[in-house]
């Protein structure tokens, strides 16, 4: 089985070193490096060019968000995920935007760390929901600025909106009279239109585009 490699940045070695503590248990996961700021990380990632970082915000000299847009210039396929103590949606948002995946707070527990670790490798998108809500609002009101754009049908225009409710399968099924069966063949369109692999970056794909609005 091939190990998720991971590369820690943050300011703090006691931070550096509680990561890595907890990580030490997990089979599947190895950290293969650290950084200490954002210059340091870069620096860090082209030698080790880990599968996912794990990234803190706040870092004297180059902070976390220009850091993740040099990290994604060098490799716009490697994982990003924001570990920080801000719940600013601001810095949810930027960090988002210059190519995150997944935004933690540090006070998170070390079982969701790991499982937010495992489901951001395999393709996913996470947020902590109260964080989520905020990201949504601000990609919201971007959107009310931007001419949409898209080539949706009606029906998944519907199912995105839909979706930004949080409504699983069953509930679209139910709410528009289909099948489930056909509610995921219409999502894998809205999918594949929007260039997107989870519901999440569907959703913040359509707010920004002004698909959609909440």
């Amino acid at each position: 089985m091939d190990k998720i490699k991971v590369m820690i940045v943050d300011d703090h070695a006691i931070v550096r070193e509680g990561l890595s503590s907890i990580l030490a248990f997990e089979d599947d996961i190895e950290v293969v490096g650290e950084a200490v700021n954002g210059v340091d990380a870069i620096e860090a990632f082209q030698k080790l060019n880990p599968h996912l970082v794990l990234m803190d915000l706040q870092m004297p000299g180059m902070d976390g968000v220009q850091s993740i847009k040099k990290i994604k210039q060098i490799n716009p396929e490697v994982k990003i995920i924001i570990l920080t103590v801000f719940q600013d949606e601001e810095y949810v948002y930027e960090g988002i935007k210059a190519g995150a995946r997944g935004y933690l707070l540090k006070d998170t527990s070390p079982d969701e760390l790991v499982e937010t670790i495992r489901k951001v490798n395999r393709g996913e998108s996470l947020i902590e929901p109260f964080l989520a809500t905020k990201v949504l609002d601000k990609f919201s009101e971007l959107a009310k600025h931007e001419k949409p754009e898209h080539n949706l049908t009606p029906r998944e225009l519907q199912i995105i909106t839909l979706l930004s409710e949080g409504k699983s399968n069953k509930e679209l099924a139910q709410d528009l009279y289909i099948s489930e069966k056909t509610v995921k063949t219409h999502i894998t369109h809205i999918f594949e239109k929007l260039n997107v692999r989870d519901r999440t970056e569907a959703v913040m794909r359509a707010l920004k585009k002004g698909i959609i609005q909440i």
